[in-house]
């Protein structure tokens, strides 16, 4: 018992000594800044996989490391401060503060649950419903994430789950999952999806239909994977609602307060944004960061000065920012790329074998998500798209389409910033999120991946 307690610390350690040896004696296949970027990535995942430093404090020694060793300009070191992802997430807490200081999140808590709150099944079903549905109108998983947390917790306490309790962490893991994993079959629901979109375009002229993209998905990847996430959950943090006499059958109070109005004004604004953006070509974070600047107004605004300053969480925006980092930093020094093309020569790829190709072109996607988070993923494989057509004898289509299914296969905490952010934001230990992604990944591998051949195969895609 006591060197499985230990087991974390020896792992990392395994991991420093095999990075001091990258330092030492760089591979012939890599070069300088190649090996160096090697060793500070090991050493960032290893701390970020297993806990043994918390998440901003590993940010702040990765930011340290790649200025020391020289791996990257202080632009790509630190571009995680002044991406959108960050400034989202800064947004989304600014809109979180005010909805609860502003009592909208219990009355919103209050309408669900009348529906939702009498059982515990119901309660974790509605809002995994919820937060999928969501995405079908809002672009971001991390500006949903953000927006449902506050709501979920007025419920969770509703519903009396207090903090510790399996049902509140039920309650965040749901949201979590809810705004993130079912919305990878979504075609503009998250960043990695747009990025593939992007990419797929500017270097192969291809252009996707959201409906196209929704039949080939949505069934497995998003109602199957939503089902499974929920068993999950209920299987592993059960639990049951205790509501006070007071509370069960009560009905909302009717009408709006005067401050409760101006935030649903406000969100309803931001909402009209972020579905019109094709139209304007406002991105989902300039719009919540504006949101967010005028929700901060003196005597205009509904979050003041003071609980700012004590509720935003630093350590949170310092992980997120060391987490975009580390994708640049694998992207620029061109470290994915020759992941991905070590890959390429050592799965089994042959023209005519449909099962194996189409397994391993998953499988590939999946591995590089672990080197380069999510959104790096189709960044790193969709150069490579038109090479693994040709040795793989299916189309273009089909070659870029089996991203999704490795990019939305999410094994560690540290591949999604969204799930952390969730996890974050409800106060909620990130380590739990590994009780859900560890057999999730599992049954998706072993039971969706093959299950989805099967309705590819139906759909004519090979």
């Amino acid at each position: 018992m006591e060197l499985l307690r230990h087991t974390p610390r020896i792992f990392v350690l395994l991991v420093a000594v095999l990075a001091a040896w990258l330092l030492l004696f760089p591979p012939d296949a890599l070069n300088q800044v190649q090996s160096r970027t090697l060793a500070i990535v090991m050493v960032t995942l290893s701390l970020w996989a297993t806990g043994v430093l918390a998440g901003y404090l590993t940010s702040l020694l990765f930011f340290l490391a790649a200025i020391l060793l020289d791996v990257a300009t202080p632009a790509q070191v630190f571009s995680g401060f002044y991406s959108a992802a960050f400034w989202l997430v800064f947004a989304g807490m600014v809109i979180g503060m005010a909805i609860r200081s502003s009592g909208l999140g219990d009355r919103i808590a209050a309408v669900l649950g009348r529906h939702l709150e009498h059982s515990y099944s119901w309660l974790i079903g509605g809002l995994l419903l919820s937060c999928t549905l969501l995405g079908f109108i809002m672009p971001s998983s991390v500006g949903r994430t953000v927006m449902m947390v506050p709501i979920g917790l007025a419920l969770a306490e509703r519903c009396g789950f207090v903090s510790g309790s399996k049902g509140r962490t039920g309650v965040a893991l749901a949201i979590a999952f809810g705004c993130h994993v079912p919305t990878f079959a979504i075609l503009p629901s998250n960043i990695p999806n747009m990025v593939l979109i992007g990419a797929a375009e500017t270097i192969h002229g291809m252009q996707f239909s959201y409906t196209d993209y929704f039949l080939l998905h949505f069934p497995l990847l998003g109602v199957v994977k939503a089902l499974v996430i929920g068993w999950l959950i209920l299987r592993f943090f059960p639990d049951r609602p205790q509501l006070q006499p007071a509370q069960a059958g009560a009905a909302p109070a009717t009408g709006l307060r005067g401050d409760q109005l101006k935030l649903v004004c406000v969100l309803l604004l931001a909402l009209l944004f972020w579905l019109s953006d094709s139209v304007h070509g406002i991105g989902p974070a300039w719009v919540g960061l504006g949101a967010a600047i005028f929700l901060l107004l003196p005597r205009l605004g509904l979050v003041d000065g003071k609980q700012f300053g004590q509720q935003v969480d630093m350590g949170m925006l310092l992980f997120l920012a060391g987490v975009l980092g580390v994708g640049t930093l694998v992207s620029v020094t061109g470290l994915g790329k020759l992941f991905a093309g070590a890959l390429e020569h050592w799965l089994p790829f042959a023209p005519g074998a449909d099962f194996a190709n189409f397994m391993s072109l998953s499988g590939m996607s999946f591995l590089a998500s672990l080197v380069t988070t999510l959104p790096g993923v189709p960044a790193v494989m969709t150069p490579m798209a038109s090479d693994l057509a040709t040795v793989t004898g299916f189309s273009l289509q089909t070659v870029l389409m089996t991203q999704v299914i490795g990019f939305s296969t999410i094994l560690f905490p540290y591949q999604s910033g969204p799930l952390l952010i969730g996890m974050q934001l409800a106060k909620e230990p990130v380590n739990l999120l590994l009780k859900i992604t560890v057999p999730l990944t599992l049954i998706t591998l072993l039971v969706l991946v093959p299950l989805d051949y099967l309705w590819w195969r139906l759909l004519g895609m090979f």
